[in-house]
């Protein structure tokens, strides 16, 4: 019997399991065997570990379909993944991934579309829960309009982009993983609900974390904008890159905390 699209789909065993997969890695010397994880930064924008690495030591621990750094100054409770690309299922994979190697806490970091007018470029956003538009998370959780983020986690984070002069926004998002297919009826029902933001993965991410029992959260740094039906990309880049900066920051110091 076939099973696609089926709202069980999420009670069947899979056939590869990412221990499975990390064996494989681990043999071609991609990782080391004694590998293990605590607290993790899936970072989303390529490139902001290695150019923070003056202020922010990082040691390389290996590769899984990304670079995965350890932060010097947190002695193994903190590492970051980096430089794998983007969308909802890739995000899914490495967090099996991270997951099976121990990691117990995620925060994921990424830029966002603004969907209400006040959202200007280098705005934060601290998801409290994604609106599921993507694929994968419905092969983990039952159909649902959303998923939550940890609470716990999320309250940490907003106090400590605070404590760093940011001022954060909380709500919720919009996880989509087709970006082209972003319509104005979609974003002005999203806009009039109340919804802050448009990403690609974190409604999978924390569907999951739910699934496996571990605590995720998401930070959101507004680039473009889709307020109004309209797209508008930003003018300049500065206030993106400082709160991509004081994200990353306040993730590794919650992570570290715990």
């Amino acid at each position: 019997m076939s099973y696609p699209n089926h709202p069980d789909k999420h009670r069947f065993e899979a056939i590869v399991d990412p221990r499975t997969m990390l064996a494989h890695r681990q043999r071609g010397g991609r990782l080391p065997s004694d590998l293990s994880l605590r607290g993790v930064v899936i970072c989303l924008q390529r490139g902001l570990p290695e150019r923070l690495r003056w202020r922010i030591r990082i040691r390389r621990l290996g590769r899984l379909m990304g670079d995965l750094y350890e932060i010097r100054r947190t002695q193994g409770r903190v590492a970051v993944l980096t430089n794998f690309g983007l969308g909802a299922p890739i995000v899914a994979a490495q967090a099996e991934e991270l997951i099976a190697l121990g990691a117990t806490r995620l925060v994921s970091i990424a830029l966002a579309g603004g969907i209400q007018p006040d959202l200007a470029p280098g705005a934060i956003v601290v998801a409290q829960a994604a609106i599921r538009d993507e694929g994968t998370s419905y092969h983990y959780l039952p159909p649902a309009r959303e998923v939550t983020a940890d609470p716990a986690l999320s309250a940490a984070l907003v106090e400590a982009l605070e404590r760093r002069g940011s001022s954060v926004h909380l709500g919720r998002t919009w996880s989509i993983d087709a970006p082209y297919r972003e319509t104005r009826e979609e974003v002005a029902q999203n806009a009039a609900d109340g919804v802050l933001t448009v990403d690609m993965e974190l409604s999978a991410l924390l569907a999951i974390a739910q699934t496996r029992g571990v605590r995720a959260a998401g930070v959101l740094v507004v680039g473009d904008s889709l307020a109004g039906g309209q797209w508008r990309p930003p003018d300049r880049l500065d206030a993106m890159e400082r709160s991509l900066e004081r994200a990353y920051q306040a993730a590794i110091e919650v992570l570290d905390d715990g």
